[in-house]
C-alpha cells in the first residue's frame, strides 16, 4: 500500500510458506478520522462539533490500481500471472524500504511481530522475514 507516493503497508505472498495470501479475495479499504482540531481547522479557530458523529469519510478520485476481482469467473485480473500491471512483480528499491521503515518508526503504533507475549509458541511464520 502507498498513500502519495509512500509506501505504508507491504505484505508479502509467502504462500510457499503456509502463509495465507488475499490473492483471490475481496480486500476493502478503511480510513480512520483523526481529530484535527489544531492544525487542520483554520489553526484550532473552527472547532469540531462532536454532536454530530459518528463521521461517515468518502473517497473520491481514488485509484486503485490492483487486481479486479470478477466473480462471474471466479478469478482475479492477477490470477495465474494474468496481471496487466508489470509491478505486482517487483521489489520495493532502497528509497521505499528507506520511507517504509521511516512511517514504521514514526507512525506504527502495533506490530504483532514484536510481541512474543501474544504468540508464546512462536511467531507467525510472515514475521520470519525480517522486516
Amino acid at each position: 500500500w502507498s498513500v502519495d507516493g509512500v509506501p505504508i503497508r507491504v505484505f508479502d505472498n509467502l504462500e510457499k510458506r503456509g502463509v495465507l495470501y488475499p490473492n483471490s479475495r475481496l480486500m476493502r479499504v478503511y480510513s480512520s478520522l483523526w481529530n484535527a482540531d489544531e492544525w487542520a481547522t483554520r489553526g484550532g479557530l473552527v472547532k469540531t462539533d462532536w454532536s454530530k458523529a459518528p463521521f461517515v469519510a468518502s473517497y473520491s478520485g481514488f485509484n486503485a490500481d490492483a487486481c479486479v476481482w470478477h466473480p462471474a469467473a471466479g478469478s482475479s485480473t492477477c490470477a495465474n500471472g494474468r496481471s496487466s500491471n508489470g509491478w505486482f512483480g517487483e521489489e520495493m528499491d532502497a528509497t521505499g524500504l528507506q520511507r517504509l521503515k521511516w512511517v514504521r518508526k514514526n507512525y506504527m503504533v502495533y506490530n504483532y511481530c514484536t510481541d512474543p507475549k501474544r504468540f508464546p509458541h512462536g511467531l507467525p511464520p510472515e514475521c520470519s522475514t525480517g522486516f
